[in-house]
């Protein structure tokens, strides 16, 4: 596996992805590709990093519905509920990446429902105030997985809540310095927290050698600006949900449990009630045939449990961005010990969970997302991809054919990327008129000309 000197692996990542790795079939933004006979036809929630908004597309690339006053820099999903209402992070508190309060609202932006008592936190104005102190995720209980399934219609309200928050704490299992530690909880409709898990007192779960331990305890990712060490970076954090595995007594997948990727580690794991790790990826694919047919998986995403009611479902889906993540031993080409695995392409996975089979993958030439980004099972068999550091989204077939491709356009920042998108059906927002749908078929290359 390619190893490459951390600092100098970030730069080149960087420019690869700014460079071609997110290029779309074809140039314009906007919907670039889109066959209506094979796509699975729906709005598509947008959460762009840098716009403040939760956008609403419909298959023709035009925005159908803005809720403003979010905050998604902060990295998190924005998730519409069927009735037309959303959920998002609000307001940021830098450097952390985290947002201060999670926010329903209905459709015409007036607050539903909202939590931020989790701890108090100083701002850099000095002030100090409550803060949800989300970051990356966070799911309805009733939400399976957060997107749409024909098998569950999540509620206006009345279910817990899954976030995956910070806590600052030192354990000296993980390192002497400061953490920037994981905490996952989950809090009931009244705001009260009835359950939490913290990453640093699972570190003997986790799969790390005595080398990777020994690295992680030198904290080479410790953050001067933020005063601490995000050792782990938790990115999903997502109930694993009604399953066939669990049906049938396998009790490691209780729909209550929990799924998680730690993009650092390139560990994807699930955690039953009791906190107990009693499923797990990575962080190595050298162990068996199996993991080696699955290859290295590197600073994945949003890992998740395929809903009931959908192809595929019960097996795992990640977004295997690629990049540069990994703990190990130090040397030449990685000093410190991190980073020590790195590809400039990122894949889509899906993997039997009980067998460890490589079901189904998608990868292509200049497809490469090294942060952000998800994939979402449709109903029709089809994968959404966002594709997000470029601000790509398109939607594959089970052979791997573009059926929809849409670009996000720069902002007045000249920053198009999109932590994550859904496709949802058209009746979830009543309050819309049903959209036409033109089929966009993109010119030949040897032909196209910007106007």
């Amino acid at each position: 596996m390619t190893r490459l000197v951390s600092a100098f692996t970030s730069a080149l990542l960087c420019l690869a992805s700014v460079a071609g790795s997110t290029a779309p079939s074809v140039f314009p933004t906007g919907t670039t590709i889109y066959d209506p006979e094979l796509a699975w036809n729906g709005y598509t929630v947008l959460s762009p990093l840098s716009s403040g908004a939760a956008v609403v597309i419909d298959m023709n690339g035009n925005v159908v519905k803005r809720w403003e006053d979010y905050n998604n820099a902060a990295g998190g999903p924005a998730r519409v509920l069927p009735g037309g209402g959303v959920i998002a992070a609000a307001g940021a508190r830098p450097p952390h990446q985290e947002s201060l309060e999670l926010v329903q609202r209905d459709f015409d932006g007036n607050t539903v429902w909202s939590f931020r008592r989790n701890e108090q936190v100083e701002t850099r104005d000095g002030e100090t105030v409550w803060s949800s102190r989300q970051h990356h995720d966070w799911q309805r209980a009733d939400f399976p997985a957060g997107y749409y399934s024909p098998e569950a219609e999540p509620a206006t309200t009345g279910a817990n809540t899954l976030l995956l928050t910070h806590t600052n704490r030192v354990e000296p299992d993980v390192s002497d310095v400061l953490l920037e530690d994981d905490r996952i909880i989950e809090v009931s409709p009244e705001g009260e927290i009835v359950w939490e898990w913290m990453a640093s007192e699972h570190i003997d779960e986790l799969g790390f050698d005595a080398t990777a331990r020994a690295t992680i305890a030198s904290a080479p990712g410790f953050s001067e600006t933020r005063g601490s060490f995000d050792w782990l970076h938790i990115n999903s954090a997502t109930y694993v949900g009604p399953n066939r595995w669990f049906d049938a007594g396998d009790e490691r997948f209780a729909p209550d449990n929990v799924i998680i990727s730690g993009r650092e580690g390139n560990v994807v794991a699930v955690i039953d009630r009791d906190g107990s790790i009693v499923w797990r990826l990575g962080p190595e694919f050298d162990e068996s045939e199996e993991l080696l047919a699955i290859g290295q998986i590197i600073g994945q995403h949003q890992a998740h449990f395929i809903p009931e009611g959908l192809p595929g479902a019960g097996n795992v889906l990640v977004f295997d961005n690629g990049g540069a993540s990994g703990y190990g031993a130090a040397s030449a080409v990685s000093p410190d010990g991190d980073n020590i695995y790195a590809r400039t392409s990122s894949r889509v996975l899906e993997i039997d969970p009980v067998t460890l089979e490589l079901v189904w993958s998608y990868r292509s030439a200049n497809f490469l997302s090294w942060n952000i980004s998800g994939a979402q099972r449709l109903a029709n068999g089809n994968t959404l991809i966002t594709e997000g550091a470029g601000g790509r989204l398109f939607e594959v077939t089970s052979d791997g054919e573009i059926v929809w491709e849409y670009m996000y356009p720069l902002d007045d920042g000249g920053r198009n990327d999109v932590y994550r998108a859904y496709r949802l059906p058209y009746e979830w927002i009543p309050q819309l008129d049903r959209p036409d749908e033109t089929a966009v078929t993109p010119p030949p290359s040897g032909e196209f000309r910007v106007p």
